[in-house]
């Protein structure tokens, strides 16, 4: 006997309305309202298990275990973080990269650099600053397609986020990868010196790669709820693993201690100091974390 019993992921949300693929079809679902009092939202990404209630409806019954998740945007099971940037207008600021591939270290998903724009800016020294410190780096072009296939290479068959502040080009980068998709791209807005948010939702699109794609917000909007955990935050730059745990002190924080391994090596300029700088950022945005604050009321 044929069970009732359906498995797909989830590829869109919208208005309490999720719309699960599976091998088969798309299904429009809602949630079953023990997620509510489980605290358990059903998130983009997310694989699951569903029952039909009538042709092409049906509700979801369970959320299958997940690999990560994020608060903002809403997304699950994300392999791959494309952090794009750019060295043109508008010029991405290293914190803002440095706080994403913590962001995706921290909840188990490789972060990938795509420095955008490079027909117009090489961006030399983020692409330095990236390479070493050990993140795939990938130069790329929207406008004349530089790049771009080496992009593919990097997400084919994987779960990937593009996230960026506005303007860098992350749909004009998935227009080129994919010009079926026609996502819309928005203006630089020459006065403000960045980009117009042109993606209203969160949405995974399957490529003929094999990859699937999320267009996501801005870098001000994607949070996993890291910033609490100051004593990992070192484990997170990936380039600071040799010089861990050979400081004088236990406890360094690796920020102007005496005997500090990591200092030492920046020093001897084996680390880059926007990266660095960035660490004490975050090490200091940890230590103001209240965590009462930031609980659901």
């Amino acid at each position: 006997m044929k069970s009732d019993n359906y498995e797909g992921i989830i590829y869109k949300a919208m208005s309490g309305f999720y719309y699960v693929q599976s091998s088969e079809e798309t299904t429009e679902c809602r949630a079953r309202g023990r997620f509510r009092l489980d605290k358990s939202t059903p998130l983009v990404g997310d694989n699951v298990t569903y029952t039909k209630t009538e042709q092409g409806k049906g509700i979801i019954t369970d959320i299958l275990p997940r690999r990560n998740s994020f608060i903002r945007p809403p997304l699950a099971n994300i392999d791959k973080m494309i952090i794009v940037a750019s060295g043109a207008i508008p010029v991405t600021d290293t914190y803002l990269i440095d706080r994403m591939t913590v962001i995706a270290i921290n909840s188990n998903c490789e972060p990938i650099i795509c420095i955008n724009k490079m027909d117009i800016n090489s961006a030399e020294e983020l692409f330095t600053i990236y390479t070493h410190a050990g993140f795939a780096t990938v130069r790329t072009s929207a406008t004349t397609g530089e790049g771009v296939y080496e992009l593919v290479k990097v997400i084919r068959k994987s779960t990937c986020a593009f996230t960026g502040n506005s303007g860098v080009g992350k749909s004009s980068i998935l227009n080129a990868i994919e010009p079926d998709f026609e996502i819309s791209v928005g203006d630089i807005s020459k006065k403000l010196g960045r980009g117009r948010h042109t993606t209203r939702h969160v949405e995974l699109y399957r490529l003929s790669c094999g990859a699937l794609i999320a267009d996501t917000p801005g870098f001000s909007a994607f949070d996993s709820g890291f910033i609490s955990e100051k004593e990992n935050l070192q484990y997170l730059f990936p380039e600071f693993e040799p010089y861990i745990g050979q400081c004088r002190f236990r406890d360094c924080a690796h920020i102007k201690e005496l005997g500090c391994a990591i200092l030492s090596a920046l020093n001897d300029d084996k680390l880059q100091k926007s990266r660095h700088d960035s660490y004490i950022r975050l090490y200091e945005q940890a230590l103001e974390y209240k965590e009462w604050e930031h609980k659901e009321k």
